[in-house]
């Protein structure tokens, strides 16, 4: 398999579809079918298998998967080598991330390490889903709960803490819920039931509350929710700060811990500016959190006195 077959084998594999591959490669899908079949011919197995789904990988195929990103990996070394990636990051890096992450911390975070590496392009995708490393949807990812099937190397990010909140507009309006019964008489703001994408962000049984009167799969829209007063939900402390006006609501009756995990695909391990730019995001995000829910604690024991 030469690299030219290994680039097409590997694009249909991540894409799932000759047009997917064909858009990636910029070839046409016809010639991406033809060079496929070729490939297969060649090597004597087939490589996928089509389904209503799209192209799923054969035993073989995932054999050959294994061994062509070992190859990547490899060609990727030696261009960062030959590029000089020692002194500083070049070059784009996608980066996954759930949207809560994504507005709140990863703007500042990734700003710092771009400035300090001029020629760097980070590219953030802000989707309220688990990205697909094995498709290359992003290089690396942010996650919420840490993965245990697949090809992928997993780090500790960091805890991050979260209470239930509402703007003082509708505290003052609809008064102060003295204990969790009490939040059946509110309007509730969070995600939509049947769309929580990881069982991680499944608040609602921890609220009592039997239904969620205003509902969003993006978090960033429910904070949008409460600085309109329309009600309470489930906040990040990390995004506090952002509105002084949203205060936290029975912080001694609920308070939550969830995880950051920065999810990588295991061929990645070996490539030098990937690594290094995982340490930068990881001490960043770590640093970040920390600054932002201090801030947000500050301002609670204000909030209480």
């Amino acid at each position: 398999m030469n690299w030219d077959d290994m680039r097409i084998f590997l694009a249909v594999a991540r894409e799932q579809s000759l047009s997917g591959a064909g858009r990636l490669l910029r070839l046409d899908p016809a010639t991406v079918g033809r060079r496929v079949g070729r490939l297969e011919e060649d090597l004597g197995v087939p490589l996928f298998l089509k389904t209503p789904q799209g192209y799923a990988l054969t035993e073989a195929g995932e054999r050959a998967l294994e061994h062509a990103e070992r190859a990547e990996t490899a060609l990727g070394g030696v261009s960062n080598a030959l590029s000089g990636d020692g002194e500083a990051l070049t070059g784009a890096i996608r980066l996954g991330a759930p949207d809560g992450c994504a507005n709140f911390l990863l703007p500042q975070v990734c700003a710092r390490i771009q400035s300090d590496n001029p020629g760097l392009d980070v590219q953030v995708v802000a989707l309220p889903r688990v990205f697909n490393l094995t498709r290359r949807e992003a290089d690396m990812a942010i996650g919420v709960s840490a993965p245990t099937a697949g090809r992928l190397t997993v780090q500790k990010i960091a805890d991050y803490r979260l209470h239930l909140a509402a703007h003082r507009r509708y505290l003052d309006r609809d008064g102060r819920p003295a204990r969790l019964a009490d939040l059946r008489a509110h309007r509730i703001v969070g995600y939509i039931p049947d769309m929580v994408f990881d069982k991680e962000l499944d608040y609602l049984s921890e609220t009592g509350a039997e239904r969620v009167a205003l509902a969003c799969n993006s978090v960033s829209v429910q904070f949008q929710w409460l600085r309109q007063a329309a009600g309470i939900g489930i906040v990040h402390d990390f995004m506090l700060p952002a509105d002084p006006e949203i205060v936290r609501v029975l912080p001694e009756a609920l308070s939550l811990t969830r995880t950051f995990w920065l999810i990588r695909h295991e061929a990645d391990r070996r490539v030098e500016r990937l690594n290094r730019f995982a340490a930068a995001l990881v001490a960043g995000l770590r640093a970040e959190i920390a600054r932002l829910e201090a801030a947000a604690g500050d301002a609670g024991e204000g909030q209480r006195a």
